[in-house]
């Protein structure tokens, strides 16, 4: 008789076992999760080799979009390296024209609008991450939260609270906190994280509602796992393509928002550079456009920068949804 007649399938699942590198012995001695069933499976894969093998079918405009982003993230990493300028630098001559001394000119108090352009990337888009990094942390958690005690108390409180916060326009709502409280980064980067939060509460709990129900998450509560353990390996690695997702859509609304309220002069302070606060100080030169068409470009050239980085990110986007629901071309 051939070795193949003495498998068994108690030594299938044996000889399976040990082909991914692990004993009986071992395995005995761990949890299943569904991050751990992933990361076995993926064990051979580097990260650079994700990425290339992402990138290699990426659309057009995921490629547009990427590059987009990466140019942004090194100008606002490297500013002080790429200005020709300090931020608040300010010279003697006021509204200078389009040269070679100030290549976009200058804004009403003599500081090259350049380096403001350069350094706004950095503080614009930054305090947009940051803030948005708050708000998930703060709706991403309660959501999951309230989705695992789904109809108890708690969940009915918070999603009561929820709706309270989303039936006031959110644009207003800061207006009035940071008249309230001052205009200031910090209270910018807060009050912004907890009005978007609710919006990413609501995401969250809803999807977070297909898992919570499935028999793994059931499995690990009789084990007696903890709910942090749970969270962490039963139910976010499995909702992590909408979270991913929305991320870059809130992302884009935050920033927006930073720049409109900036626009209005209740966002980022002078004078740190912003592209909202830019948009206003030389929105007057439009007016010049029939003596001075440069000029009149001035207040484009940070609009222009809001709107490239909002279109590249949605981009992204929608090729990341697209990838990760596992549709075909």
């Amino acid at each position: 008789m051939s070795n193949q007649d003495d498998i068994t399938p108690s030594n299938e699942a044996e000889l399976a076992d040990q082909s991914l590198g692990h004993s009986p012995e071992e395995l005995g001695n761990q949890r299943y999760s569904a991050a751990g069933e992933v990361t076995l499976i993926k064990a051979r894969r580097t990260f650079l080799e994700n990425v290339w093998r992402g990138l290699k079918s990426a659309p057009p405009t995921a490629l547009f979009g990427l590059t987009v982003i990466t140019i942004y993230i090194f100008f606002a990493l490297f500013a002080p390296l790429l200005a020709p300028h300090g931020e608040a630098e300010i010279f003697d001559l006021s509204y200078a024209p389009w040269g070679e001394e100030y290549m976009f000119g200058t804004d009403q108090l003599g500081r090259d609008i350049l380096s403001r352009l350069i350094y706004g990337a950095r503080n614009t888009v930054g305090i947009a991450f940051v803030t948005t990094l708050f708000a998930f942390i703060i709706g991403g958690g309660l959501g999951i939260t309230a989705a695992i005690n789904n109809n108890g108390w708690l969940d009915n409180l918070l999603s009561r609270s929820v709706d309270v916060l989303m039936a006031i326009p959110s644009l207003i709502f800061a207006l009035i906190l940071l008249s309230m409280f001052g205009a200031n980064t910090l209270n910018l980067i807060i009050i912004i994280a907890v009005l978007d939060s609710t919006r990413v509460y609501r995401i969250a709990r809803a999807v977070s509602l297909n898992v919570v129900v499935m028999d793994y998450v059931e499995a690990a509560k009789l084990r007696g796992e903890k709910l942090f353990w749970i969270l962490y390996r039963e139910i976010l690695p499995n909702i992590m393509p909408p979270l991913v997702a929305e991320f870059g859509l809130r992302f884009c609304f935050v920033f927006l928002t930073i720049a409109a309220l900036s626009f209005l002069g209740v966002g980022i302070q002078p004078p740190t550079a912003d592209w909202g606060s830019m948009v206003r100080e030389t929105a007057g030169l439009i007016q010049f456009a029939e003596y001075d068409l440069t000029a009149a470009m001035t207040p484009m050239l940070p609009a222009a920068a809001i709107a490239l980085l909002t279109v590249a990110v949605n981009f992204v986007v929608d090729w990341f949804l697209h990838k990760s629901s596992g549709l075909k071309d």
